[in-house]
């Protein structure tokens, strides 16, 4: 695998006695009578605490949906169903017919924060005002990258009474209560109690602000099943169970979890096969096998979440002939690669599966066709003597990312076989992640015409939109490759302001079938979420989702 640089390999062995005496110490002081689960997550370091995780989504799930909640949620109670969009703190919502800019949100009257102080309008005011308002004196420009590029027309919140909001949007958006689901609620009086703290001599009020940020992630304060206990960034975050949560069905069970930052994969299933956590995320494929001779138990599930290249379109890019980037979803030995993985990944046929709502019968086939390929390739001017060459900006680990450096270098071999010249640049994900926002065009793109990120599918705007709209390139959202067309705009903005569910699949159908045909992506896989866990953690429910609720779970 050729590399410009490389921070790990996947198949260099851990220092697991260090790992195992780390994880000794940080559980030398769990009392023993208490229901504890250790998680070893795939992340490089703590996701972010103070409301807006980073980290990618393995940050919602670890650090956002288990301390806090959000005006919508998605149900994650059924492994046999699509996770769908339910009400959290928020009970209804609706837009307002005459201006379907603004919607109506009516919020639940019995929820307290961690703190003891109560959740209300005010507080989801405040909440929009931090990532949003530049001018609110909570504003946190640190979480504005994560959040706003997720909700990228909500543009104000307005207090109607104590329990029903206002939320105004820039455009009619009936995707907003799906990209809601990753607004967190954070303590407003917590942080003010923060804020006061901050010594006297502190007069800036942006450095105030910043502080008390720095400080309230150090002690959270939201309204979620657990509340932060212990954090020690890069080594350790402990939570213990909210005995007054606001949801009976998922008030925790558990006493305490304990996460874990652990990226690598040989390094997290040794943790597991000791006994030193319970629960890992993406075990290392080749010893799922021995993971469950040892009576662990592996949950995988297939899930809206794809795998992919996302390519390039700016001036100058290796990918802008539609024949070199059919060559490459032609050439991709899916099979080959889920054998690789231990049969933990679905084979993409685009971004949503044939069937989906979504789907719209591209008439282009993503299969494994390799002496296609080589026609299209040679078609546009290439071949073995006179390859494609293309930088593609990959991570060693990660939230979502699977098992990236072994999957890349398989693709890269397979790519080999059609006249593709792949090299890497290996980065840290949380820094590939930062760089997704930053686009094409930026110098973090280090030369590389593609990027490895993976990405969640079940909301329209996460799935498609903010990968083909003009409006969503760099750095508003995720148009790293600046792929753009009227075409496709004018198919978004009919999905956008469909807001009878049948009308919006339709719309969406339409958007999905020119993507898969136009081809901005290489789609390699699908995920299937696997995590290998101790058969004493009870109550598991692995949902079709990128997401997992760990409220409902138990210690045998």
């Amino acid at each position: 695998m050729k590399h410009s640089k490389s921070k790990s390999n996947f198949f260099t062995p851990f220092k697991t006695a260090a790992v195992c005496g780390a994880l000794m110490v940080a559980f030398g002081g769990t009392a023993s009578a208490e229901q504890v689960l250790r998680i070893g997550m795939t992340a490089a370091d703590i996701p972010r605490t103070l409301g807006q995780p980073d980290q990618g989504f393995e940050g919602n799930r670890f650090t956002g949906i288990p301390m806090y909640d959000s005006l919508t949620q998605w149900d994650l109670s059924k492994y046999d169903a699509p996770s769908v969009l339910m009400p959290a703190l928020a009970t209804s919502w609706e837009v307002n017919p005459n201006d379907q800019t603004k919607w109506v949100f009516k919020l639940r009257d019995d929820v307290k924060f961690h703190d003891g102080s109560p959740f209300n309008a005010d507080a989801v005011v405040w909440n929009v005002q931090k990532v949003l308002d530049k001018g609110a004196p909570h504003f946190d420009a640190s979480q504005v990258g994560v959040t706003a590029s997720r909700m990228p027309t909500l543009r104000s919140a307005r207090k109607i009474d104590d329990y029903t909001v206002e939320l105004t949007t820039s455009q009619p958006d009936a995707f907003l209560p799906l990209n809601l689901t990753n607004l967190f609620m954070a303590s407003p009086a917590h942080w003010q109690a923060k804020y006061d703290a901050v010594p006297a001599s502190v007069t800036d009020p942006a450095e105030r602000a910043k502080q008390a940020w720095i400080a309230f992630a150090a002690d959270a304060s939201g309204t979620g099943p657990f509340k932060m206990d212990k954090f020690v960034p890069r080594e350790r975050l402990e939570v213990v169970k909210n005995p007054n949560y606001w949801d009976p069905a998922r008030t925790a069970k558990l006493d305490r979890v304990v996460m874990l930052p652990m990226p690598e994969a040989n390094a997290r299933t040794a943790a597991l096969l000791s006994g030193q956590v319970d629960w890992i995320e993406a075990p290392a494929p080749d010893a799922i096998p021995q993971i469950e001779a040892r009576g662990f138990k592996i949950y995988s599930n297939p899930q809206p979440h794809v795998w992919p290249w996302q390519l390039s379109f700016v001036e100058g890019s290796p990918w802008l002939d539609k024949r070199v980037r059919h060559a490459a979803n032609l050439c991709v030995d899916r099979e080959g690669l889920k054998t690789l993985l231990g049969g933990q990944m679905g084979v993409p046929k685009g971004t949503v599966p044939p069937g989906h709502p979504w789907w719209g019968n591209p008439s282009f086939d993503i299969r494994y066709d390799p002496e296609a390929a080589k026609k299209l390739m040679a078609d546009a001017g290439f071949s073995a003597d006179k390859p494609m060459k293309a930088k593609v900006q990959i991570s060693a680990s990660g939230s979502g990312q699977m098992q990236p450096l072994p999957m890349n270098e398989f693709v890269q071999q397979s790519l080999k076989n059609c006249y593709f010249d792949i090299e890497f640049d290996v980065v840290e994900w949380n820094t590939l992640f930062t760089n997704w926002r930053k686009g094409a065009k930026d110098p973090s793109a280090n030369g590389a015409s593609a990027t490895n990120v993976s990405f969640a599918a079940m909301d329209p705007f996460f799935a498609m939109v903010r990968f083909t709209s003009s409006g969503t390139v760099p750095p508003t959202s995720n148009n790293w490759g600046y792929f753009t067309s009227p075409e496709f705009d004018q198919l978004i903005a009919a999905a956008r302001t469909s807001f009878d569910d049948k009308e919006r699949d339709a719309a969406l159908a339409k958007l999905h079938a020119r993507i898969v045909e136009e081809a901005p992506f290489v789609w390699i896989a699908h995920d299937t979420g696997p995590r290998a866990m101790s058969s004493k953690v009870q109550g598991v429910v692995q949902p079709k989702s990128w997401f997992i609720d760990i409220a409902p779970m138990s210690m045998q």
